[in-house]
């Protein structure tokens, strides 16, 4: 302790210790001391000396202190000292005079920075101290984690990306109610976001969207201070070039909490530094949302968002206000300009915004008079020039407006219209007016045949006494009147514009190539200029006017017989060379500033002499030189074959075209059945929704029901109403004469059976006796009548069946007579219904079960019936064997008669043979016996005679 004390607070008397020897002992007291206190002092005296002595602590200390902070995490005041020295060795606050002073001092932070982050432990070990909510640690961490990222920030990067929860912990930092800490880390936030897409998406996704705009609400917005400022810079870190941290910024509504940032009241003077700087950031976030760099789609969304949620609008009365100072007004019509670029709705939006001015005027009219006034800004004019190109970008409805402002039929004496602006910039004494109007005219014709044609009548008054002349001719005779340009000082830009405007007004436009070849001088003045051996400034203009020639070759119709493309052609190769003029060609892609222009939209010059290129017209360059050098090379047999070969594509273009009609038009059928289908699909669901709750409601209701009726039959039995008690009579008395039916029934289907038995019986017999009647069985004997009584027997079964379900149809109306007796009992809730509804369930169930029982019943009589139709078929074989036999039997009787007959006809001539002879032997005298004699003989003398014969 007294060694500390020597140091800080003065030395012993004699020699006193260097610095080095100093910190080499602090150094060794750091590593050995045993107490916390002697190592607390000595880390204080590192640090007053760490400033002083920067390069000699860093070397010898960074190891005792980083082991300071692993080891002594409990106490935090040593771990603030050890902080508090790191960051001192890293970052030298002191202001330093002389610049190589300063660059020496940034190379030592760097070479203590890479030696601190040589183990990523040592950067997981100071995020995790960033978690202590001790101010004196908290604070000196997040100092000395953004001096390492302001040293080596790539490297740091990567440690802290793949470090567990690491940017996680450092977001924690925004919600600290310590202002100090809080703003500090967003310092930090802007160096560790710098650079790296992937921490920029996880810092986005920690909410930081919101953190920041909550701050920015608490500040003031526009109105406050350094710390809004930091907001917005991390906002624009973590928006730029980053696509998906500017989808989720749209897709999270943050767009619609902008809207307030640019409310401006009527007096806006005296704006401090801090609202223009803040105001100024906030535009820029505008713009890197709807940046013509980024995606169509995400740009044309955003402007859809901004136009919807009236933050255009916004812009726009920030745009016609007055006061507003000169840089906010330019970066305000920059916003609008991108807001606008390529969307139809805000284009038209702003086409409709009148200046507030007497009377008033739209805004265009006013932004383009100060875009030709030579006394307002360089880059307010630049802006505004800007801001024009959007709104005619793709907007062939505004192009048609201003062109119409030109024409003869709607020019307004009374006002001043666009295109009077236009006309008057581009012929005004000033050279940059003359370009900034070239420029913009060129614009309004862009891609749009239709107003390159309609321009071809605009008609301009030069003098007194002198007929008009079109447009296109004064253009051309300004360019070629070298003189007067050579007086204004700057010819060339003015040349340069008017020759930019003439490119695109005649490319793919043949009409307009007709009508600059008709004036005899064009074509001797473009040649004579081209052929030329000028100086370095002019050889831009020998490039642009061997491009117009060009384009005169490539568009010509050969409706001029002077100027056909092969004259064109031979002229070219006779007067400047085919080589030559391709070269000049190469003057326009090869100058410095065309390259500048092309990267994009926005005209960013430094001076006006720098403004000579538009960035449409280098893509039109580009897309042109290749096409004339081609034109320019060929033949007339090659262009005879290309332009056959042009025909047949043509010819195949618009086969394409109407396939691709054919097909579109299948595709809004087929999107017209989809929407069907979907609409249908709806329907059903709707339905089968609707069915669902139903069939749940007549649950519902049943189970309503069910317990009404157990709370009916817990309630008691009370008696019932006399009309009701009257129905139930009724009703038992239909039930007595449906049982009487009945047994009526049971009796006949006994008769039945025994008809069935004697039929049986009937079988049999006729089986074993053949065809005999059966005498005395009071039953027909013949297979006729058998059949008309078993078609008998069928009819009363059937009939049966019949009564059987009228007795059904009667059950099923008492069911109904109850159930509505038991509705009633339940709607009118009387105590009285309650033994009704008891006993006509009784006696429902008792008819259920008889009606069960005949249905039983009619089910053994319908078997009976299917086995009697059985024997009935079984009988009706039997008969037809019967009478087979009958017939055979009748067959041999009639034989037997035959027989019979025949024998006694034998038996006849026999007697009267035998008589013959007796009368003969009489008549000879012999003894003949009569039949007198034979009948008077004994009769037993004729038995013997008999059973004599039967011997025989």
């Amino acid at each position: 302790m007294n060694f500390i004390r020597g140091v800080i607070g003065g030395q012993p008397a004699g020699a006193q210790p260097s610095g080095v020897e100093t910190i080499q002992k602090l150094c060794d007291r750091v590593a050995s001391s045993t107490l916390l206190e002697d190592r607390r002092d000595a880390v204080r005296a590192l640090k007053s000396l760490s400033k002083k002595y920067r390069m000699e602590v860093g070397t010898q200390a960074m190891e005792h202190l980083i082991r300071i902070l692993q080891t002594d995490r409990s106490d935090s005041e040593i771990l603030g000292y050890a902080l508090d020295t790191l960051y001192n060795i890293i970052c030298n606050d002191e202001d330093e005079e002389q610049e190589d002073t300063q660059r020496k001092q940034d190379d030592i932070g760097s070479q203590f920075t890479e030696r601190f982050i040589q183990e990523p432990e040592n950067v997981t070990l100071l995020l995790s101290l960033l978690e202590e909510f001790d101010f004196h640690v908290r604070w000196p961490g997040v100092k000395l984690l953004t001096a390492l990222l302001k040293c080596q920030c790539t490297q740091l990067q990567g440690v802290i990306l793949v470090s567990p929860m690491g940017v996680s912990r450092l977001m924690d930092l925004l919600a600290d109610s310590r202002e100090v800490i809080r703003n500090d880390g967003l310092l930090l936030l802007q160096q560790l976001t710098k650079g790296n897409a992937a921490i920029q998406k996880i810092v986005a996704f920690e909410n930081a969207f919101e953190r920041l705009l909550d701050i920015m609400a608490e500040e003031g917005s526009s109105d406050g201070g350094i710390v809004v400022e930091d907001c917005l810079l991390l906002l624009l870190t973590l928006l730029k070039n980053n696509s998906s941290n500017q989808n989720f910024f749209k897709e999270g509504s943050y767009i619609q909490r902008m809207k307030p940032w640019f409310e401006v009241g009527d007096d806006n003077s005296g704006w401090s530094a801090q609202k223009v700087t803040n105001l100024h950031l906030m535009l820029q976030l505008v713009r890197v949302l709807v940046s013509p760099v980024n995606s169509p789609g995400a740009t044309a969304s955003c402007q859809k968002t901004m136009f919807q949620c009236g933050l255009l609008q916004q812009l726009c009365t920030i745009l016609m206000a007055t006061g507003v100072p000169a840089d906010i007004l330019t970066e305000t019509i920059n916003t609008v300009s991108e807001v606008i670029r390529g969307s139809q709705v805000n284009q038209d939006y702003f086409a409709s915004v009148n200046a507030p001015s007497n009377p008033p005027r739209p805004a265009i009219v006013v932004l383009l008079m100060s875009m030709v006034n030579e006394r307002q800004p360089f880059v307010l004019r630049c802006a505004v020039l800007y801001c024009f190109q959007c709104f005619l970008y793709k907007n062939q409805k505004g192009q048609s407006e201003i062109v119409a402002t030109l024409l003869p039929s709607t020019i307004d004496a009374n006002s001043i219209s666009a295109g009077q602006l236009l006309c008057g910039g581009l012929f005004s004494a000033d050279s940059l007016s003359n370009w900034c109007a070239a420029v913009a005219l060129g614009h309004a014709l862009q891609d749009n045949l239709t107003q390159k044609e309609q321009l071809l009548r605009v008609q301009l008054a030069t003098s007194l006494g002198k007929p008009p002349v079109s447009l296109l001719q004064q253009c051309t005779n300004i360019l070629s009147q070298g003189d007067k340009l050579s007086r204004r000082g700057s010819r060339v830009q003015a040349r340069v514009g008017l020759l930019m405007l003439l490119c695109t007004w005649m490319s793919n436009c043949p009409i307009a190539v007709t009508h600059f070849l008709h004036n005899q001088d064009n074509v001797p003045f473009l040649t004579a200029q081209i052929s030329e051996n000028l100086g370095e400034d002019e050889r831009l203009v020998q490039g642009l006017c061997a491009l117009l020639l060009g384009i005169c070759i490539y568009y010509n119709d050969n409706s001029l017989e002077n100027y056909t493309r092969e004259k064109l052609k031979q002229l070219v190769e006779k007067r400047i060379g085919k080589e030559n003029f391709v070269e000049k060609l190469g003057f326009i892609t090869k100058h410095e500033l065309y390259s500048r222009a092309a990267q994009k939209p926005q005209p960013t010059f430094s001076t006006p002499e720098h403004m000579l290129f538009d960035h449409e017209f280098t893509r039109l360059v580009k897309e042109l030189e290749g096409i004339i050098t081609k034109a320019v090379h060929k033949s007339s047999e090659e262009e005879k074959k290309e332009e056959e070969v042009k025909k047949s594509l043509e010819q195949h273009d618009s086969i394409v075209t109407q396939y691709k009609e054919l097909i579109r038009e299948q595709d809004v059928q087929l999107n017209e059945l989809k929407d069907q289908v979907a609409l249908l699909t709806a329907h059903q669901e709707q339905m089968q929704t609707t069915i669902t709750q139903q069939l749940s409601q007549i649950q519902q209701h049943k189970d309503q029901y069910n317990i009404l009726k157990l709370k009916l039959g817990k309630d008691g039995v009370v008696s019932g109403q006399a009309e009701e008690a009257h129905e139930n009579g009724l009703q038992l008395e239909e039930f007595t004469l449906l049982r009487d039916e009945l047994e009526e029934l049971r009796r006949q289907h006994a008769q039945l059976q025994t008809q069935v038995t004697e039929k049986d019986t009937l079988i049999t017999s006729l089986k074993t006796e053949g065809l005999r009647p059966v005498e005395g069985s009071g039953i027909a004997s013949g297979p006729t009548e058998l059949l008309k009584e078993v078609e008998a027997l069928r009819e009363q079964v059937q009939n049966q069946e019949v009564e059987i379900a009228n007795l059904h149809s009667d059950r099923q109306e008492l069911q109904r007579r109850a159930d509505t007796v038991v509705s009633s009992a339940v709607s009118v809730g009387e105590a009285g219904s309650v033994s009704q509804v008891a006993e006509l369930e009784s006696r429902l169930s008792a008819q259920t079960a008889e009606t069960h029982r005949l249905q039983e019943e009619l089910r053994g009589l319908s078997e009976v019936k299917a086995a009697l139709e059985k024997e009935l078929a079984s009988a009706t074989s039997t008969v037809a064997i019967l009478q087979a036999e009958k017939s055979r039997l009748q067959q041999d009787v009639s034989e037997s008669k035959k027989e019979q007959d025949d024998l006694l006809m034998l038996l006849a001539d026999q007697d009267q043979k035998i008589l013959t002879l007796k009368h003969k032997l009489k008549d000879l005298g012999e003894m003949v016996e009569d039949e007198d004699d034979l009948d008077a003989r004994d009769p037993s003398e004729e038995d013997e005679e008999e059973e004599e014969d039967d011997d025989e």
